[in-house]
């Protein structure tokens, strides 16, 4: 038993010199961190010496001059009725493009939202593809340039299995904006 018992000893005494070492080491490679004649700070205060500071000086802030406000005779700041009206006159606006969307005669697939629609799939007619829509039991042929759905959707893309449309809808600002939108076949949404 005690012949098992010596390497380990051995084993402990040489792990206690290990330790040793490395805490010597340890405290030798602080004390060198600590020097006095550090390049990196030397280099930063030099930096600092050279630095010039080019700041403006900022004008003096305007003077406010509160007015007195008259509620007798002054325009009422909370009317919604003045509000409204100016969103009503501003969404009257119409750009000359759009007033040309608005006042062209409709085709007979705008009748019907765009969620309505299957496409039943693509044919090439005279070079050109040609989506095949199917609504109310009836098949339409469509090609690029034609419009449907109720947002005045234009076709402008017509692939295999899908075509899609550039769309212009009021956002809730009443401004008017372009969307795009797709229709494809059952057999391309898999």
């Amino acid at each position: 038993m005690r012949r098992e018992g010596r390497p380990m000893a051995g084993m402990a005494v040489a792990l206690r010199q290990a330790l040793v070492w490395l805490v010597a080491a340890g405290a030798l490679g602080l004390t060198a961190c600590s020097s006095s004649e550090d390049p990196v700070q030397s280099w930063t205060e030099q930096q600092r010496r050279q630095a010039k500071i080019g700041l403006q000086a900022l004008p003096a802030p305007a003077r406010f001059e509160p007015q007195e406000y008259d509620a007798q005779s002054g325009p009422d700041p909370f009317d919604t009725h003045k509000l409204t009206s100016e969103i009503k006159l501003a969404s009257t606006k119409v750009s000359p493009r759009m007033a040309a969307e608005l006042n062209r005669r409709r085709e007979p697939l705008e009748a019907y939202e765009l969620e309505t629609m299957v496409m039943a799939g693509t044919l090439q007619r005279q070079g050109r593809a040609v989506a095949l829509v199917s609504v109310d039991k009836l098949l339409y042929q469509v090609k690029v340039g034609d419009y449907m759905g109720q947002n005045n959707g234009r076709v402008v893309k017509i692939e295999e299995g899908k075509l899609e449309l550039r769309e212009v809808v009021q956002d809730g600002a009443g401004e008017w904006v372009e969307r795009t939108a797709s229709l494809q076949t059952r057999e391309s949404r898999r």
